[in-house]
């Protein structure tokens, strides 16, 4: 999958928008708050915590490793090298998406 593919695919679920609140990183948000980062890998939620972040972790060693700062609360960032399958990436954005609108105040979510 493709960096461009891996953006459309973020910008498809319902009330997500682009960002780049730093200047260069390109950012997934719903509801005001990041669930994808993009640009050089993808940076997921990928847990509740970091212990869960890293079964992934330990399945693709070379290719996932704990996202810098973030990392602790269950954040991990993958390398788009093509060790993950396509449906696999999408199954994590899916996954981290749905963890950020779940903690959204309802007025916040998507419809």
């Amino acid at each position: 999958m493709t960096p461009d593919e891996l953006l459309a695919y973020c910008l498809r679920k319902p009330g997500a928008e682009p960002d780049e609140p730093w200047e260069g990183d390109l950012v997934a948000k719903v509801g005001g708050k990041i669930f994808a980062f993009l640009g050089d890998g993808l940076t997921v939620k990928c847990g509740r915590n970091a212990d869960e972040a890293a079964e992934l972790r330990w399945r693709y060693p070379d290719s996932v490793s704990v996202s810098p700062y973030i990392g602790r609360h269950g954040w991990n960032r993958i390398r788009l090298d093509g060790a993950m399958p396509d449906d696999e990436l999408r199954e994590l954005v899916d996954a981290s998406y749905d963890a950020v609108v779940a903690k959204l105040p309802k007025s916040r979510r998507p419809e």
